[in-house]
C-alpha cells in the first residue's frame, strides 16, 4: 500500500454503497462486508485462472476497507450513452458473460459465507455474479471488459444470470418504460443476447421462468433495504419510482410469457 496520503475520488453508480465506494490512485477502496471472505475467494479464483473481466483483490487498507484493483473504462450510468445502447455493445456484454462463467466454474464455494443465494431451482451450479446491471460492466472502445460489484455474487448458475443480465440490457419490461434507442427492440434484443451467450437446450427452456422469478428477486432485496432505512434505495423506490416499474413489469412478464418464448424459439 502506498504510505502516503493519496485524493480519493468517489465513484458513480449503485446504491448499496453509494457515496462510500472511492478510487484511490490505480485502486478502489469500498466497504468490507459479512461476506467479503466469499467475494475476496471468488476473485483470487478469477486471477488464478487468468480471467481479465474483474478487479483483482489486493487486501485491506489502514481504514478497514477492501482493496481492489482499479479497473480502467466506462461503467454504464444514466444518462446512457447511445454506444451502450447498441447491439454490439449488448452481444460484448453477452460474451463477456460465458468467458466469466468458464472462469468460476472450477470454484468450490462450500468453504465460504456467501450472501443469500437464488432461489433453489435456479441455485447450485457455479458462483453467479447476480448484479448484472449497467453500470457494473466496464466498457472500452464500446465493448463490455470486465464486471465489477461483486456483491450479491453466490451459489446460483447460468441461466440466473443470463435471466438477470438480459432482462436489464434488453430491456425485458413494458416499452412505455423503456426511454431510450431500446423502445420496440426488447424481443429481438432478448434473442439476440440469448443466441450471443449460447446457453444449453434446458437452459433455453427455463430462461423465462428465470427471468421473472429474477426480477422479483432482485426488487425484495431493494424493498428489504427500503425497510430497513437505506436512505439511496428509498429515493429510488419511492422518489424514483421504482416500485410502480417493479408491479407493472411483473404484470408484463405475466401477460408476456408467451411473446418471450416464442422470441426465444
Amino acid at each position: 500500500m502506498p504510505g502516503h496520503q493519496e485524493c480519493e475520488v468517489p465513484l458513480e453508480g449503485g446504491f448499496t454503497n453509494h457515496g462510500r465506494v472511492v478510487r484511490v490512485g490505480d485502486t478502489v477502496r469500498r466497504p468490507l462486508r459479512p461476506s467479503s471472505p466469499a467475494t475476496h475467494a471468488l476473485l483470487e479464483h478469477l486471477e488464478r485462472v487468468g480471467f481479465g473481466g474483474a478487479p483483482r483483490f489486493l487486501g485491506v487498507d489502514e481504514r478497514g476497507r477492501e482493496v481492489l484493483s482499479y479497473v480502467p473504462g466506462t461503467a454504464v450510468t444514466p444518462p446512457y450513452p447511445s454506444w451502450a445502447l447498441t447491439d454490439e455493445a449488448l452481444v460484448s456484454v453477452a460474451h463477456l458473460l460465458r468467458e466469466y462463467h468458464a472462469a468460476v466454474a472450477g470454484l468450490d464455494p462450500g468453504p465460504h459465507p456467501w450472501p443469500a443465494s437464488p432461489p433453489p431451482e435456479f441455485a447450485g451450479g457455479l458462483v453467479s455474479h447476480n448484479d448484472l446491471n449497467l453500470d457494473n460492466v466496464v466498457f472500452r472502445e464500446g465493448r463490455a471488459v470486465a464486471f465489477i460489484d461483486f456483491d450479491l455474487a453466490s451459489p446460483g448458475s447460468r441461466v440466473w444470470d443470463v435471466a438477470g443480465a438480459v432482462r436489464l440490457w434488453a430491456p425485458l419490461r413494458p416499452d412505455h418504460h423503456v426511454g431510450d434507442s431500446r423502445r420496440g427492440q426488447v424481443l429481438r434484443r432478448l434473442r439476440l443476447f440469448v443466441d450471443s451467450y449460447g446457453p444449453s437446450a434446458a437452459d433455453r427452456d427455463r430462461l423465462v421462468p428465470a427471468v421473472r422469478c429474477n426480477h422479483d428477486w432482485s426488487y425484495d432485496i431493494v424493498g428489504t433495504a427500503v425497510a430497513n432505512g437505506h436512505a439511496a434505495f428509498a429515493r429510488y423506490w419511492w422518489a424514483g419510482g421504482a416500485r410502480r416499474r417493479a408491479t407493472e413489469t411483473q404484470q408484463w412478464y405475466r401477460e408476456s410469457a408467451d411473446l418471450l418464448r416464442d422470441a426465444l424459439s
